[in-house]
């Protein structure tokens, strides 16, 4: 059955790639051209969808302008009891107070990433980011029909079935092992490699972290942080 996980990931992520080959190319222009314009870039997601946002934050291989836009109580699945997580997602008005009190401004670009776009957290992150002038930018099912989907300026569909789990079995009455996470995870990646592309088209060098195993890493990585200080909100 093991296979069977591989195979079904495999086949999303070759949809993914077909069918967002285009929109991951607007997005990855619309970023590169407020970035170019000195503009930040934010990336957002709760409880599960907050992990694929980490995985292209602060790490080798990195674009040292991807800003976390962090929740208190929803950065993974570190909160105790796990089903506060759930009910701080739904909470109205958060979006508002996390909002407020982070650092970004209209003209910068804001990722948000919700696999079902039903929650009212990044539902009303995205509303309230659109009104300030924030370009905002939904990685989300367009299988859940979701509210999220319809208020971002840019939707990149992750094309995950509804209820994000891939297989089945006659012996569990539920389907099984979540395929989001590591669709999700390679679209944001992908997205970073089409961002870093159209900088250098433009001319520019993107700040790239090296990794601190290897030769000259840290330092090479302090340079470009201070260099960058004035769009980094993470250090």
């Amino acid at each position: 059955m093991s296979d069977a996980y591989f195979d079904a990931v495999t086949e999303l992520l070759r949809t993914v790639r077909d069918a967002e080959r285009e929109r991951i190319g607007a997005a990855a222009e619309t970023t590169a051209e407020a970035l170019a314009a000195g503009r930040r870039l934010f990336a957002f997601g709760s409880s599960h969808s907050a992990l694929p946002v980490q995985d292209i934050v602060y790490r080798a291989g990195g674009l040292m302008l991807v800003n976390p836009l962090l929740a208190p109580g929803l950065g993974g699945v570190e909160t105790r009891p796990a089903t506060l997580g759930t009910e701080l997602e739904r909470l109205p008005g958060y979006a508002s107070v996390l909002l407020e009190n982070s650092r970004v401004r209209r003209g910068d670009v804001l990722i948000v990433v919700s696999v079902s776009g039903r929650n009212a957290l990044p539902v009303e992150l995205a509303e309230l980011a659109v009104a300030r002038g924030v370009t905002v930018m939904a990685v989300t099912s367009r299988a859940y029909g979701t509210r999220l989907a319809e208020v971002a300026d840019i939707v990149l569909d992750n094309h995950v079935p509804v209820g994000d789990a891939v297989l089945s079995d006659p012996g569990v009455p539920e389907a099984f092992c979540a395929a989001s996470g590591v669709v999700v995870t390679a679209m944001l990646q992908a997205l970073t490699a089409a961002i870093i592309e159209r900088l250098l088209a433009r001319g520019l060098t993107p700040p790239v972290f090296r990794s601190v195993n290897l030769p000259g890493g840290t330092g090479h990585n302090a340079r470009l942080l201070k260099a960058n200080a004035d769009r980094i909100f993470y250090l």
